[in-house]
């Protein structure tokens, strides 16, 4: 980047700023309508974040239909879930629904991230414990859908993986290259596009403005199960489970690793999408709660849970409060 972007967050230790966080923020109409602050227009990777757009190849192919999914299915392909029991159990009866198994999985195993149920683990983890394991169970069924093996299902040139592709360029109205391309914790390709066509992409699978109609009625239903079953999109204790819990409905929202945030209002039919520089995640979820409380009414019953998580307070091992990390005004948008 020629230019610094903005500080959208800060570390107070007592009364000095002790470190900043600096980064991009696009919230758009999906019509050429946006307001932003930093280089929107540089490509990161959207990580988790576009898992709902990844999604989408479960439609397109007919994986819906033929295995007849549920909502619970389709918010577990797009989550980054604890690891909790209901997540696993749900991804389980995903992959039976599908007829497939645990040893399906291509995403790599790690223990829950949730601590309780990984404290209640007996058995070494396995790949159903991995956060991205609903999505992969959703690119399975895709696999079974489109008639081809479904070894290597993750790989870049794969049937499946080609189809996720097209999914995304389709909804955020971009070409994804070679040249911009890397492996994601899971194992599947990740795509590199500028911070802002991403914001555009979750507002037009709010509004349905510009997409097929296929497409347009597989991202309301996706945005129903996520928005329907937040528990299922995270977990316990965690900004998307309650942020989109206290939004009843209108807000989708999505983490990706290294400090992005992707999301929707539903009732807005606006999207936005951020990027935290160094990839700090405390940071990410600061300004996401702070961009919010700037676009939403005053009298929103959302309000205390967003004030809630705009503020995170540092304490040391004595339990005795030292500082905070706070969103700043550069993290304040509205449209």
């Amino acid at each position: 980047m020629t230019n610094a972007n903005p500080v959208l967050a800060e570390v107070i230790r007592g009364n000095w700023v002790e470190n900043i966080h600096r980064g991009a923020i696009c919230v758009s109409d999906g019509r050429g309508r946006a307001m932003s602050a930093g280089d929107v227009s540089r490509p990161i990777f959207p990580r988790s974040a576009i898992k709902s757009m990844q999604a989408l190849a479960m439609f397109r192919s007919g994986a819906v239909q033929k295995f007849g999914l549920t909502d619970t299915d389709l918010a577990l392909a797009c989550a980054s879930h604890n690891g909790e029991p209901a997540h696993v159990a749900g991804v389980q009866a995903f992959l039976d629904r599908i007829g497939c198994s645990v040893d399906d999985l291509e995403c790599g195993a790690h223990p829950p991230t949730d601590r309780k149920a990984r404290k209640q683990l007996t058995e070494p983890p396995s790949a159903i414990h991995n956060n991205c394991s609903g999505k992969h169970a959703g690119m399975l069924a895709v696999a079974k859908a489109l008639g081809v093996d479904t070894q290597g299902y993750s790989t870049r040139d794969f049937a499946v993986q080609q189809l996720v592709r097209s999914m995304v360029e389709e909804v955020i109205g971009t070409e994804l290259t070679t040249d911009k391309c890397g492996t994601d914790g899971c194992s599947i390709p990740t795509w590199a596009a500028p911070l802002s066509v991403f914001a555009e992409g979750f507002a037009r699978m709010t509004s349905g403005h510009d997409l097929s109609p296929d497409i347009a009625e597989g991202a309301a239903r996706l945005f129903d199960a996520a928005t329907g079953n937040p528990f299922l999109v995270r977990g316990t204790e965690t900004l998307d489970t309650e942020l989109m819990a206290a939004f009843n409905g209108q807000l989708m929202l999505k983490i990706g690793a290294e400090g992005v945030f992707c999301g929707a209002l539903r009732d807005r039919k606006i999207g936005f999408a951020l990027k935290i520089d160094d990839g700090n995640m405390k940071a990410a979820e600061v300004v996401v709660s702070t961009l919010l409380l700037a676009l939403v009414d005053a009298a929103d019953e959302a309000r205390p849970a967003l004030e809630k998580w705009a503020t995170h307070t540092m304490s040391n091992w004595r339990k005795i409060e030292v500082g905070q990390v706070r969103g700043t005004d550069a993290a304040r948008l509205s449209l």
